[in-house]
């Protein structure tokens, strides 16, 4: 009977073969009541940036792997996913928000400060005027 209750679990499915799950084992399910959530990572092509998708709720970070891979490649086209728990993910709080902010002594880091399109519509247009008018 113990040996019966030791049995991978079969299925159709390859990843689900992959994963090698156990029907018998109570300490793997024991492992499996709380599972953590992980942030996923999604690149494109490679070369190109990671840019957050979304969370899954996984018990371990393999599994993580597998269930972002089924929720967020499916659709897309995909070079790369990252998984990163949660509780990993610093971030810093709202009411620390003036931290963003630019000093007014620095506004030339500002590209917004530049007033520069009414100079560039002016040179659009001298560009316009045909050449033996002037």
């Amino acid at each position: 009977m113990a040996e019966e209750n030791n049995k991978a679990v079969d299925s159709l499915d390859p990843r689900i073969v992959r994963a090698k799950l156990h029907s018998g084992d109570s300490s793997d399910m024991n492992n499996l009541l709380h599972f953590q959530t992980y942030e996923v990572f999604h690149q494109k092509k490679r070369g190109a940036q990671h840019h957050h998708v979304g969370i899954v709720h996984a018990p371990n970070p393999d599994m993580a792997l597998l269930y972002a891979k089924e929720q967020y490649a499916r659709r897309e086209q995909t070079s790369n996913i990252w998984v990163v728990p949660s509780s990993s993910v610093s971030a810093s709080e709202y009411m620390d928000d003036d931290i963003f902010t630019t000093a007014p002594e620095k506004l030339y880091r500002n590209p917004g400060s530049y007033k520069v399109m009414d100079r560039i519509q002016a040179f659009k247009e001298r560009g316009m005027k045909p050449t033996d008018e002037v």
